[in-house]
């Protein structure tokens, strides 16, 4: 199935929701939807299911203009961060209701699929309950199964995991990951969380305040963001920015520390430097750039720790495998990689990338991802 969103825009009155964009999920692939509350993910969903007609442009399917078609004329299927099931019918038939209304397959089947969708999402000794009977986690999972049954060409995922535990989660995404691969619907899967993007895999559609910002390879955008915006959507934590000056392939940062940038020539003036939390190291490697500075605060979150770090060019966080014992007010020594720093412009706009081993050169325009973007 090929949905393309034609120069759609969303409005009420004058309240913009989506700004003027084109874009074309890839048929039978996952699309990411990445953004902020707030960032346009659900208007757009919206406008994909039926629920509601744009304010300007089209939408088309397999070529066809289906504007304004409701979502009862279209074969979609959609989950919601609030979970929507059947009160009067037991865990099985709220699974199995697609199975037998749209497909009117014969009991074995239906009894055999209800069965393997439940083992993968963990609810398999919950068949003989009642919605009611549930927790809330496991009627968000009762919907997933539901809405997978169906097999419709196009499934929508609004945060459909957001309501979970954070182990029963990440074990989901995983099972996600695989039964998208296995299956031939075009997924469309909105989420505020990098990570979750990350390993879904796909292509990614970043979003923030009702526009369109990138679209393309989700390994392409993660590790070629084509402006600060997308680079602040698309980590976490956050990507660490600072304010420097490009002169000869060198940037100056404050506190007179000069980083060579290889490759980074032709663009003097102005720039901001990014460099990922990750990126930074406590030990010097050869070529490292030192950058002192003070412990404002260590936290543990799973089997990593974040330093974050006041320091001359500005506070600085940096993510290390392991617990680490670090004081307060503690002095420490972040250690940079030339190579791996980005540069953005005055505008914004990306100039200088890391180059990934095997990947695209680190000067990759930002033009290539701009166009995928437009949906060209």
């Amino acid at each position: 199935m090929q949905l393309r969103l034609e120069g759609v825009a969303q409005q009420a009155g004058s309240q913009a929701y989506l700004f003027p964009m084109t874009l074309a999920p890839v048929p039978g692939a996952v699309t990411i939807l990445l953004g902020a509350t707030q960032a346009g993910k659900t208007s757009l969903m919206r406008l994909m299911a039926g629920l509601d007609r744009p304010s300007a442009g089209r939408v088309l399917v397999d070529g066809h203009d289906v504007t304004g078609m409701p979502v009862r004329e279209r074969n979609v299927s959609m989950v919601y961060q609030q979970f929507i099931n059947y009160p009067s019918l037991k865990v099985f038939d709220n699974i199995a209701s697609p199975l037998r209304l749209l497909r009117k397959a014969p009991a074995a089947e239906i009894a055999a699929r209800v069965r393997e969708l439940a083992g993968r999402l963990h609810i398999d000794h919950l068949l003989d309950r009642y919605p009611s009977e549930l927790s809330g986690g496991q009627q968000q999972r009762v919907a997933l199964a539901r809405a997978l049954a169906k097999e419709a060409p196009l499934m929508l995922l609004d945060e459909p995991l957001v309501n979970l535990d954070y182990k029963l989660r990440e074990e989901l995404r995983e099972e996600l990951a695989q039964l998208f691969a296995h299956g031939d619907a075009t997924v469309v899967y909105a989420t505020t969380e990098p990570g979750e993007a990350l390993l879904l895999g796909g292509h990614t559609a970043v979003l923030d305040a009702g526009e369109l910002l990138q679209y393309g390879p989700t390994p392409q955008v993660f590790h070629y963001p084509d402006s600060l915006r997308v680079a602040r959507a698309f980590n976490d934590p956050p990507m660490n920015l600072v304010e420097g000056r490009l002169q000869g392939g060198r940037v100056t940062l404050a506190g007179d520390i000069s980083v060579p940038v290889p490759g980074a020539g032709g663009h003097d003036g102005p720039v901001t430097v990014g460099v990922r939390a990750s990126a930074l190291r406590l030990a010097g490697e050869p070529g490292a750039v030192a950058v002192p500075g003070r412990v404002a605060l260590a936290e543990l979150s799973g089997s990593d720790t974040f330093v974050h770090a006041d320091t001359p060019v500005g506070n600085l966080v940096a993510q290390f495998a392991g617990v680490l014992d670090l004081a307060l007010g503690e002095p420490v020594s972040l250690h940079l990689l030339p190579e791996q720093i980005y540069l953005f412009d005055a505008d914004g706009r990306r100039i200088h990338a890391p180059r990934r081993p095997g990947g695209l050169a680190a000067d990759v325009p930002g033009g290539a991802a701009a166009a995928a973007g437009a949906g060209a």
